[in-house]
């Protein structure tokens, strides 16, 4: 497959828009035809972990073997992290299979991922069986209910598929839902009896997205506001954009000289070498990049949901009518005003905002031309090597190197390589100092969760090694490491190569950061007694490295992408490079000056 994400590919597959379910077709059960449903929609791989609820549907994969692959998976978890990573990198729905309440339970983080992050993605749960729903039969969940669609839940729609014959409907309703207007997980039950059913069913067409573009009279007002600004900011981000849609927006900045920087964890939507990147707007945000937006009279906000993070906190822009004028395009139209009361709402999908953006004309001059230049001066001067003050010369677990570390990827990690990371300060490295290429240049390098969910970095790297064929390079904390490491297995079975760069400071380091600023000196509960890492990714098939210093690191990573198999690279860090810009012993002197003061 492409490695490449196209929406505007044209339809595949039967073109009769008359065709139902109910057209007679070769008999089968009902598990093989949900496969062929998939296949239809274009899946490729469906990642998940077996059980006896849906045997009928891996029969269908065994059946359809040739056309679709099932990735067996170690953790429920694991492998809703991989089909989300799987909707970020392709642009369709990524689909994951699980069983009954424990599956459905373990899968539930990575729905609630993609939700908070706008991803496309259908998660099939094999259920109890009809006759016996309703009696807390082994393992039974509501599904319904646990799921709950809302814009406060973890699914954007929750169905069960009661009668065989409708297969067809259901598979293709949930893609639609999980493509159409704001991207994210639907939740379709499968009893297991259903499953088991004979139908002469054939599956519906292949749907794609529906483009909702933006009104001539919003455009009018956009561009009024534009020649009235005297400090416009353009903040991009969010789920449902395409390389065309990410070369749009940059035509459309290039016109109107906008500086404009990327929404957190969507490093990837703004071609971070541009002279008109300002920089990510997230956790540990450059502060002169954050004045700049507090100072800007004038925020175009292109596809983000402007989230906690993104927002620092709702204070970049205060709640819920920002100081600065405010335009907000997204392609829910649930999303618009429903945090932030905007001065100019736009429903329009991501590949039609942008279209619309680039044709509006700017004048010749325009008044914050130099602004823009000295936002991307910031911006470099931000991601320079930064001395930790206190950081002591040696220790027992040797001195890396960070920033150099990262500039080591930088050198030699392509430019279409696949970046993913979980939760953790551990992230915050590639986050300010890595620079991706983007989406402009016609590939999704950035796979992270906004919603903060451990263990992601792992399965997310697999899978897209799997999807993709591309590099992928994972870096881990400790702790996250161990919320999913055992994926490395999965990887190992599917032929699949990933790099692991693993951080190992003996703590969840976040947490410990958050206890030093709030109760300093009252460490309780972040210690972690680790395992060698180095050989438990020997155990699962990977090679594994220990290393200590910096000058030992590049060589590690040279030999890591020429070897056929994926490699760990275990990095012993001091504990006390905790951030980008301070250690643990600073954060805790600082947390008791305050202290003593109140």
């Amino acid at each position: 497959m492409s490695n490449q994400i196209d929406v505007s590919s044209t339809t595949t597959g039967p073109q009769s828009s008359q065709t139902t379910s109910t057209t007679t077709h070769s008999p089968q059960i009902g598990g093989h035809l949900l496969v062929q449903c998939l296949i239809e929609q274009g899946v490729t791989h469906a990642f998940g972990v077996p059980g006896e609820s849906y045997l009928a549907v891996l029969d269908g994969f065994h059946k359809y073997q040739a056309q679709i692959q099932f990735v067996t998976c170690r953790q429920e978890g694991g492998a809703a992290f991989m089909a989300d990573a799987q909707g970020r990198l392709t642009g369709r729905p990524g689909v994951c299979f699980v069983t009954r309440g424990p599956g459905a339970t373990n899968a539930s983080i990575g729905v609630h991922t993609a939700f908070q992050d706008s991803t496309p993605m259908v998660l099939f749960v094999g259920d109890v069986a009809t006759e016996t729903r309703d009696r807390e039969a082994f393992q039974e969940v509501d599904f319904c209910s646990f799921f709950g669609p809302s814009t406060k839940g973890m699914a954007k729609r929750v169905e069960r598929i009661d009668d065989v014959k409708r297969i067809p409907e259901y598979v293709a309703r949930a893609f639609a839902t999980a493509m159409n207007g704001r991207p994210g997980p639907v939740v379709v039950v499968l009893p297991e009896d259903m499953l088991t059913h004979e139908v002469s069913a054939k599956p519906l067409p292949k749907l794609e997205p529906v483009e909702a573009w933006s009104d001539p009279g919003s455009l009018r007002q956009l561009r009024e506001m534009l020649l009235a600004a005297k400090r416009p900011f353009v903040i991009a981000g969010g789920g449902g954009w395409t390389p065309q849609a990410a070369q749009a927006l940059q035509r459309f900045a290039e016109n109107w000289q906008l500086p404009v920087g990327n929404a957190f964890r969507f490093q990837d939507t703004f071609d971070n070498f541009h002279p008109q990147y300002a920089g990510d707007v997230g956790i540990g945000i450059n502060p002169k990049l954050a004045q700049r937006i507090k100072d800007s009279d004038l925020i175009l906000a292109i596809g983000p949901r402007l989230g906690e993070m993104t927002t620092s906190g709702y204070t970049l822009l205060e709640v819920p009518k920002p100081k600065q004028k405010l335009v907000h395009i997204h392609a829910s139209a649930e999303e618009l005003n429903r945090v932030y009361s905007a001065d100019l709402a736009i429903c329009a999908t991501m590949n039609a905002a942008a279209r619309s953006l680039e044709v509006l004309t700017a004048p010749a001059t325009l008044p914050w031309a130099q602004e823009t230049v000295q936002a991307h001066a910031d911006y470099l001067a931000n991601i320079q090597p930064q001395a930790l003050a206190g950081l002591p010369q040696d220790s027992e677990k040797g001195l890396v190197n960070m920033p150099e570390v990262v500039a080591a990827l930088q050198r030699h990690l392509p430019a279409d390589a696949v970046l993913t990371n979980g939760a953790g300060n551990f992230a915050s490295w590639v986050h300010r100092y890595y620079q991706h290429h983007g989406l402009s240049k016609g590939f999704k390098t950035q796979l992270a969760p906004t919603v903060g969910a451990m263990g992601y970095g792992v399965p997310a790297g697999i899978a897209a090694a799997i999807v993709s064929g591309r590099v992928a390079f994972t870096i881990a904390g400790d702790g996250d490491f161990l919320m999913n490491g055992q994926e490395l297995a999965t990887a190992s079975q599917h032929g699949a190569k990933s790099i692991v760069v693993l951080l190992n400071n003996g703590m969840y380091g976040t947490i410990r950061m958050h206890q030093e600023r709030e109760f300093p000196t009252h460490n309780m509960g972040s210690h972690l007694n680790n395992p060698n890492f180095a050989n438990l990714a020997k155990a699962y098939g990977y090679e594994g490295i220990r290393i200590s210093r910096t000058e030992e690191f590049e060589p590690a990573l040279i030999d890591a992408l020429k070897r056929e198999q994926g490699t760990l690279i275990e990095i012993m860090l001091d504990p006390e490079v905790i951030t980008t810009r301070g250690t643990l012993s600073a954060i805790t002197q600082n947390a008791l000056k305050q202290t003593a003061k109140d």
